[in-house]
């Protein structure tokens, strides 16, 4: 393979490689590559925390808490709760940084904008995301109906108040139209039909599923044209007979992994795939095989969202995430806090990533992370006012210790700038560019990876 393939199916497969990964995968075939990234991801490894503090008290109902206890202390209970749900944001950042099942933690970064959810519950917002994890690469429908038994979606989507006298419909809309078939592919009737199949399914106070037999519908109900006494599952199981579902999913796989411009013959190749048995890995397996994934038009071409912004520099120069309150300021100033989705769509991904706020925030990343740099605030404007809010207040500062640049030198002296321009930056670089880093030839290895990680081209990957 050659090198410019091999960091393409890194980036696309994870979040990038490393000079001595890419030496080490080039004496690899194709096959060889693609099987060592779905092997290392075997296994799955959730997120753990420790959570003991909560546990005698979080699996008693909200209410019932408040009863026994008064307002102020489950007020403090609510927000011991949320402080660790921004504790798991921190750590599942980590996890992707650190974790060697990195197609796993891709594909779970990438479910879990599908499955939008938000939860401020910590032992279910854990439970959530590790179970995004648990389903990331197996069985698509398994995995739908998994997530609406999860506490974390049966709450966000109301399924919870979903009864056979008060249908409640937004589960279930969202899970055509946002989950499985998308708009346009179902009639309001058939939303208000698989409502009622999901009537009464809801969880207990410890965050096990359970069907309140009294609370659903057992009468008949017509469903994509299927009639019967259908419950939640059989709706499912009717979605998944209609090829719009498995187009639906791997159109998101397609602008995901491969290009926001879709070839629609290539789509229709995945579709056919993923229509026999919906396994994701096979499919996902056969994307990075297939010849069409490493053409040119396909590489370099998506704007790296800014988990993969962060990430990709941390594997580089693996010094980056120290404190909580700071690496949740990053996300928040790039747009992406994970377990906080701008809306029940998700994020929109790709141009949106970027407008002038944000770029100039993402050009200045590497520096602020790794050089102790300041966002220039001459030109004031909500951000830079943000930006210089947060960075004056006491012990704020993005302060790197000398690990990163130890670790740089440590690593890289036998690596040329040459190999290093070609490890990290993909796109064809315009002339301005090419001018620019002329200039910077002559600084230290070090400042010279800094100064690529700052051009525009390396906000692509």
């Amino acid at each position: 393979m050659k090198d410019r393939h091999l960091i393409h199916l890194h980036w696309r497969s994870g979040f990038g490689i490393t000079p001595s990964s890419l030496k080490s995968a080039k004496l690899l075939n194709k096959t060889k590559n693609v099987n060592s990234i779905f092997e290392i991801s075997k296994q799955i490894e959730p997120i753990q925390l420790d959570l003991s503090e909560f546990d005698k008290f979080l699996k008693t109902p909200y209410k019932k808490y408040k009863e026994i206890h008064g307002d102020e202390a489950a007020t403090t209970l609510r927000q011991k709760s949320q402080r660790m749900v921004r504790q798991l944001n921190f750590e599942w950042l980590k996890k992707i940084a650190s974790s060697e099942c990195v197609l796993r933690e891709k594909m779970t970064l990438f479910w879990a904008n599908v499955f939008v959810c938000r939860d401020n519950h910590i032992l279910h917002a854990i439970q959530f995301n590790n179970t995004l994890r648990t389903h990331a690469l197996g069985d698509f429908g398994a995995f739908v109906k998994a997530v609406a038994r999860t506490p974390s979606m049966l709450k966000y989507l109301n399924n919870n108040r979903n009864v056979k006298l008060k249908p409640n419909e937004n589960f279930a809309r969202e899970l055509l139209e946002l989950f499985t078939l998308g708009l346009g592919n179902y009639s309001e009737q058939d939303i208000k039909e698989a409502a009622r199949a999901f009537t009464g399914w809801n969880f207990k106070a410890n965050g096990d599923f359970i069907l309140r037999a009294n609370k659903h519908d057992e009468n008949s109900k017509t469903f994509l044209g299927i009639t019967g006494n259908l419950d939640g599952d059989d709706v499912v199981d009717i979605i998944l007979k209609q090829r719009q579902c498995a187009e639906f999913i791997c159109r998101k796989i397609y602008t995901y992994f491969v290009n926001p411009n879709i070839d629609a013959s290539h789509l229709d190749e995945l579709t056919d795939l993923f229509y026999k048995d919906y396994n994701i890995k096979k499919l996902m397996r056969h994307l990075f095989m297939s010849d069409w994934f490493y053409n040119e038009n396909n590489i370099g071409v998506k704007i790296k969202s800014p988990v993969e912004l962060m990430v990709g520099i941390h594997k580089i120069v693996p010094s980056v995430f120290r404190k909580q309150r700071q690496v949740t300021y990053l996300q928040k100033m790039m747009g992406q806090i994970l377990l906080y989705p701008v809306n029940v769509s998700g994020w929109k991904g790709d141009r949106y990533w970027i407008d002038s706020n944000s770029l100039m925030f993402r050009l200045k990343l590497p520096s602020v992370l790794l050089n102790n740099a300041k966002i220039s605030l001459n030109s004031k404007g909500e951000f830079e006012d943000d930006f210089s809010d947060f960075y004056n207040q006491k012990n704020q500062n993005f302060k790197v210790s000398d690990q990163a640049r130890t670790y740089f030198e440590t690593h890289y002296s036998k690596i040329t700038k040459k190999e290093l321009k070609a490890v990290l930056v993909l796109p064809k670089l315009d002339q301005d560019t090419k001018e620019m880093l002329k200039i910077y030839q002559n600084q230290n290895a070090y400042q010279y990876c800094i100064q690529l990680m700052s051009i525009p081209e390396y906000q692509l990957c």
